[in-house]
C-alpha cells in the first residue's frame, strides 16, 4: 500500500464503524484527508480494533513519523548537567519516554484535531494508546489525581514510553498547593522513569495550556524540581525540557543560564 492508499483505507475503516459518519466524503486534498483521519482517531472510543486496521495504522504512522524526521538526544545541546532544552514537536524526539500533559479521564484528548499535547501525543501513537490507557483506568476504577504518572507503551511514536502526568488546573490566582502539585508532577515522572530503569525523559510545559498554570512560574517549578532530584538521586537520568512555543523556549533559556 502507498501512503494514500492507507490513509483512505483508515478512514473507510473508521467511518463505517459508526453509521452517522458514513455520509462524511473524502476530500481530495492530501491533508484534509490527514485532518479527517485524525479526527476520526480523536472521536474514536477505546474499543476493540481489527488486526488489519493496526497493520495498516501502524505502517501508516511510522512513516509520518518518519517523514517528520527523528531527533536524537545526542542532536540537542546541553542546558546544564544532565539537561538539555529542545524546542519543537514532542512526538519527534527518540528518548526512553516523553511526558504527556494528560487529564483525569486519562484516555486522551476526544476533541478533533485539538491543539493540546494530549491530542497530538494520541493521534501520533494510535489508536493502541488510548486501549492501553482505557485498561488502566478501568482497573484503577478511579479519575487520575493530579501529581501522580502512569507509564504506557509509546506505540508508533520514536520514544519507548509516554509518562501520563495530570497537573494542576488553575482558577484565578496560583496557591501554594498548586506549586506543589506542579512540582509533584515532575518528580512523579522522575521517580517512575527512574523505577522503570529508564536513562532519558522529555518534558513537556506540564498545565501551562489548557489548565492555564503561568508559564514563567511553571518554567521555575520545573527546573528546579528537576534539578533537586537530580542532586539528591545520583543516577544517569537525562532530562529534556521540551517547549513547542517561542516565549517558552525564551523562558527556560534565561533561568537555565
Amino acid at each position: 500500500m502507498t501512503q494514500t492508499e492507507r490513509l483512505i483505507f483508515l478512514i473507510n475503516y473508521l467511518q463505517n464503524e459508526k453509521y452517522g459518519l458514513k455520509s462524511i466524503d473524502i476530500p481530495a486534498q492530501d491533508t484534509a484527508r490527514k485532518r479527517l483521519l485524525r479526527s476520526l482517531m480523536n472521536i474514536r472510543p477505546p474499543k476493540p480494533v481489527s488486526k488489519e486496521f493496526l497493520e495498516v495504522q501502524d505502517a501508516y504512522l511510522q512513516e509520518e513519523c518518519m517523514e517528520k524526521g527523528i531527533i536524537s538526544l545526542s542532536g540537542i545541546p546541553l542546558a546544564g548537567p544532565g539537561i538539555y532544552l529542545w524546542q519543537g514537536d514532542i512526538t519527534r524526539l527518540s528518548v526512553d519516554a516523553i511526558v504527556n500533559a494528560a487529564n483525569s479521564a486519562m484516555l486522551g484528548c476526544f476533541v478533533p484535531c485539538h491543539g493540546c499535547i494530549d491530542n497530538a501525543i494520541h493521534s501520533a501513537a494510535g489508536v493502541e494508546l488510548r486501549l492501553e490507557c482505557s485498561r488502566i483506568m478501568e482497573e484503577q476504577k478511579t479519575e487520575e489525581p493530579v501529581g501522580k504518572a502512569k507509564i504506557t507503551k509509546a506505540y508508533n511514536l520514536p520514544c519507548r514510553y509516554i509518562l501520563h502526568t495530570v497537573g494542576p488546573i488553575i482558577h484565578g490566582t496560583v496557591t501554594g498547593q498548586d506549586q506543589n502539585l506542579l512540582s509533584d508532577c515532575y518528580r512523579s515522572c522522575l521517580e517512575l522513569a527512574a523505577a522503570s530503569q529508564l536513562k532519558s525523559i522529555a518534558f513537556c510545559c506540564i498545565s501551562t495550556g489548557e489548565f492555564h498554570f503561568p508559564n514563567e512560574k511553571a518554567a521555575e517549578i520545573a527546573i528546579q524540581t528537576v534539578q533537586r532530584y537530580q542532586k539528591e538521586n545520583q543516577n544517569s537520568l537525562e532530562v529534556v525540557f521540551n517547549v513547542f512555543k517561542d516565549s517558552d523556549y525564551q523562558i527556560y533559556k534565561r533561568l537555565l543560564g
